[in-house]
C-alpha cells in the first residue's frame, strides 16, 4: 500500500522550483534585454517587462547584423554552427560505430592494441594537439571551410568505447542466426546491430550535437572570414571594448537565438535520450 502524503513532497518540489528559477532567470533577463532599446540598457534603467522592440531587434539580428567587429547576420552564424554540430555528431557516431564493430566482431593482428591506442587518446586534452592539427588543416587548404571545422573533431574515443561495450552485450546467438540466414558482415551490421543501437545513437547524438554547437576554441582558430564564423565567435565579436558602443539588444537576442537549437534537439529527442542513458536490457 502506497501512502500518499499531501505535504510530503512539498520541500523537494520547492527546491526544484528554486533551482529552475535560478537557471531560467538569466535567460529571462537576456530575453527582456533583447526587447529594450540600447540607451535604456546602457543607462541601467531596464525593466523586468518586455519592451516594444522585439520584432525590430530580432529582424536586425537575423538578417542585418550588428555594428561590432563583425557585421555578418546572425542567421549565417546559426547556419554555420548548425552544419558544424550536425557533421560532428553524425560523423562521430558513424566512425565510432564502424570502429567498434571492427574491434568486437573481427579478428585481426593487434586488434586490442589498436583499441587501447584509441582509448589512450582520452587522456590527451585538445590543447595538446591543437597546433599540429591546425598545421595539417592549413597545409590542406581547409581554413574557412566546413571540412576544416568538422573533420579534426569527428573522431571520438568515448563513443567508440561506448559502442564497443554495447556490442559486447549482444548475444552471440544473433550472429549465428544471421550466418545461418546467409547474412554477411555488412548485413548483420545494418539489419541487426544498428536497430539495436538506436537508443544509444540517440543519446550520443544529443550529447555530441551540443558539444559541436558549443565549440569555441577550434572555430576561433580555423575561421578568418565573417561568413564562416559560428554563433559563439559572433557573440564575442559583437561585444566591443566600450560598453557604450556595444549593441546590447542585438547581443542578447543573439544569445537567446543561440540557445534554441540545442534546446530543440533535447526536447525532440528527450524520450530516446533518456532510454539510451538508462536502458540496460536490449
Amino acid at each position: 500500500m502506497v501512502e500518499h502524503r499531501r505535504f510530503g513532497n512539498l520541500l523537494p518540489h520547492l527546491i526544484l522550483w528554486v533551482g529552475v528559477l535560478i537557471v531560467a532567470f538569466p535567460v529571462y533577463i537576456a530575453f527582456i534585454a533583447s526587447t529594450q532599446d540600447n540607451a535604456t540598457i546602457a543607462n541601467g534603467q531596464m525593466s523586468l517587462l518586455p519592451g516594444g522592440h522585439f520584432l525590430e531587434t530580432y529582424y536586425r539580428t537575423l538578417f542585418v547584423g550588428s555594428s561590432g567587429t563583425t557585421r555578418e547576420p546572425v542567421g549565417t552564424m546559426l547556419f554555420n554552427s548548425f552544419v558544424m554540430a550536425m557533421l560532428i555528431a553524425v560523423g562521430k557516431i558513424a566512425i565510432s560505430l564502424i570502429s567498434a564493430y571492427a574491434i568486437v566482431y573481427f579478428r585481426f593482428p593487434f586488434r586490442m592494441t589498436i583499441f587501447w591506442l584509441i582509448f589512450i587518446t582520452l587522456m590527451l586534452p585538445v590543447e595538446v594537439r591543437i597546433y599540429p592539427t591546425y598545421k595539417i588543416v592549413a597545409d590542406l587548404n581547409l581554413l574557412d571551410s566546413y571540412a576544416g571545422l568538422t573533420l579534426p573533431l569527428i573522431a571520438s574515443a568515448t563513443a567508440t568505447l561506448l559502442f564497443r561495450q554495447f556490442f559486447m552485450t549482444v548475444p552471440d546467438e544473433l550472429l549465428e542466426a544471421s550466418r545461418i540466414d546467409g547474412a554477411g558482415p555488412f548485413r548483420f551490421f545494418w539489419d541487426t546491430l544498428l536497430p539495436l543501437s538506436r537508443t544509444n545513437m540517440a543519446a550520443l547524438f544529443v550529447i555530441l550535437f551540443i558539444l559541436g554547437w558549443n565549440q569555441y576554441l577550434w572555430p576561433l582558430l580555423i575561421t578568418t572570414r565573417d561568413d564562416m564564423q559560428t554563433i559563439q565567435i559572433g557573440i564575442r565579436k559583437m561585444i566591443v571594448t566600450s560598453d557604450a558602443l556595444t549593441e546590447w539588444p542585438v547581443v542578447m537576442a543573439t544569445a537567446v537565438l543561440a540557445m534554441l537549437p540545442p534546446v530543440a534537439v533535447v526536447v525532440l529527442m528527450q524520450k530516446l535520450f533518456v532510454r539510451g542513458l538508462v536502458e540496460t536490457e536490449k
